[in-house]
């Protein structure tokens, strides 16, 4: 199972939605900027090394809001293909810079209400539904100078 740390930045009720290159594994789906923990990290520490990468920003302030383990199909059928994730959901409340598409086919802010209608890794949809139903206090951010 990989760990994983993923950014949900929130502006003015919505969410930066990042898709993923068409040649990449599941490419065009959507999904929230972020990837692997390595060896040593935090989780905390993956998701401000991986927006710096992915976004070129810098993570200011972040809670953990949701933590959720998921298997994709061929990871249950192929256990070479490591598809299990164990997947930690911070709400990015802060950051300096702004996001930039570094890594993605496209990156798009999206109304938080209207994030379900984008094709987005099943394995997100759980945190998706825990955003838009404001299971998730103090969303609200602000960008830092």
């Amino acid at each position: 199972m990989r760990d994983v740390a993923v950014g949900v930045l929130v502006r003015n009720e919505t969410a930066l939605a990042c898709q993923r290159l068409r040649n990449a594994r599941y490419g065009l789906k959507w999904e929230f900027p972020g990837g692997k923990v390595e060896p040593g990290e935090s989780s905390r520490q993956a998701l401000d090394r991986e927006l710096q990468e992915e976004l070129g920003i810098t993570v200011l302030s972040a809670e953990e809001f949701h933590r959720q383990e998921w298997t994709y199909p061929e990871g249950a059928d192929n256990p070479s293909q490591d598809g299990a994730f164990r997947v930690f959901y911070f709400i990015v409340r802060a950051f300096s810079g702004e996001p930039n598409n570094c890594v993605f086919e496209q990156i798009r802010w999206v109304s938080i209400q209207c994030l379900h209608e984008l094709d987005f890794l099943e394995g997100n949809r759980e945190a998706i539904e825990r955003l838009a139903d404001g299971r998730v206090k103090g969303s609200e951010t602000h960008r830092a100078p």
